[in-house]
């Protein structure tokens, strides 16, 4: 009990420090690179890097840890490799020199979760129903940063930012070194090659959604800070919108095991996708009406907590055994991967061109698709049974 307890503790510190860097990093990079007299597009091609090695690193790492066998010594190298090249960004403040920093650290960086993930969903065992109070503590680390720095913003330069990424990277790799060994377990599937796995159509209709959905959030990750700041919030108030979200889906979290054993997971992923519609259409179209944006953030909680954490499920069914670290890996590379990049990019352009409105617009579009995909399948695999 005691060795269980000591492990859930040093995979929710592993959790809390990289989300704490995601809390540094999604909401104030861009007001960073603003500050260095960037443009949209600049911006947009440099923020989109973490997606872009979100999609290619994971899967290099995950054949890695998968044949090699040494999960959590693969995580330790990632996590050592990418501090190192982060201590780049002290050093230039030039687009060539920052993208060349950021592609270096982010295809390390990136590589570490899908691992972890695999380690955790292997580690509970039957209980994986339980991972959102796990990734709570992911959650957690996300508010202290974001509320943190938003208030320190109001009185310091942005430029302290890179300091605080500094101190995220120490403990991400600080608790590297602490995640469990973990055993992966013999399944029949395990001498199917993993393109049989992901060429079934239960399978590609659900990384088919989950990528429209990374798409949509690329306006939000992107540029949501600016765009609150440009109609008057300070970043105070912009580190508190981002907080209540957070808020929000630690509480959903806590409530996965519920709603599990009552909707499923892909009745939850329908809802998900419903939520965003709306969430995306307020921030669109209601940004000066306060009580508006407070319930878009709300709608967090569906938006990536339940979402999150029932799609994850989902990956983790479809694929055991042998194929599990691959399984998370190729799900973030062509989701949160490769949708990503497609919104980051696109959203430079429309913002510079046609508005928030339209953008964010776009992005309530792009959920609309994923919500009609998983709805399509779902009704199909419901027909096939009645047949």
């Amino acid at each position: 009990m005691s060795s269980s307890v000591n492990y859930h503790w040093r995979i929710a510190g592993f959790y809390f420090f990289y989300y704490a860097f995601v809390g540094m990093f999604a909401p104030y990079w861009s007001l960073y690179l603003q500050s260095l007299h960037f443009d949209a597009i600049d911006i947009a091609i440099l923020m989109s890097l973490q997606p872009v090695m979100r999609m290619v690193a994971p899967n290099v790492w995950g054949w890695l840890a998968d044949h090699s066998g040494k999960r959590r010594e693969v995580v330790v190298a990632a996590a050592s490799l990418s501090a190192l090249f982060y201590l780049g960004v002290f050093a230039t403040t030039s687009f060539w020199g920052l993208f060349a920093v950021l592609f270096l650290m982010n295809f390390f960086w990136s590589a570490s979760m899908p691992l972890v993930e695999a380690t955790t969903l292997t580690w509970l065992g039957k209980n994986t129903a339980h991972y959102g109070r796990l990734r709570s503590w992911g959650s957690i680390g996300f508010i202290l940063s974001v509320v943190g720095l938003g208030y320190a913003f109001d009185h310091i330069a942005i430029a302290w930012l890179l300091w605080a990424g500094l101190v995220c990277e120490l403990g991400i790799l600080i608790f590297a070194r602490q995640i469990p060994p973990t055993e992966v377990l013999a399944h029949h599937t395990d001498h199917q090659p993993i393109k049989q796995i992901v060429l079934q159509p239960r399978v590609l209709a659900l990384f088919g959604a989950c990528f429209l959905m990374a798409v949509a959030h690329g306006p939000y990750y992107t540029f949501f800070s600016i765009y609150l700041v440009e109609h008057g919030y300070a970043k105070s108030a912009v580190g508190g919108l981002w907080a209540l979200g957070v808020i929000c889906e630690i509480g959903v979290f806590f409530l996965m095991p519920a709603l599990v054993r009552r909707f499923g997971f892909t009745r939850i992923l329908l809802i998900s996708f419903g939520a965003a519609i709306l969430r995306f259409l307020l921030i669109g179209w209601a940004v000066d009406v306060v009580a508006l944006l407070l319930l878009a953030q709300v709608l967090h909680a569906l938006t990536f907590g339940a979402y999150h954490a029932a799609s994850l499920g989902l990956v983790h069914e479809f694929f055991r055994g042998r194929h599990q670290s691959r399984g998370q890996a190729l799900f973030g590379s062509l989701t949160y991967g490769a949708g990503g990049i497609l919104g980051g990019l696109a959203s430079g352009p429309i913002w510079q061109h046609w508005g928030a409105t339209a953008l964010y617009s776009s992005s309530a579009a792009m959920a609309l698709l994923g919500l009609m995909l998983m709805g399509w399948k779902q009704h199909g695999m419901k027909h096939r049974a009645k047949c």
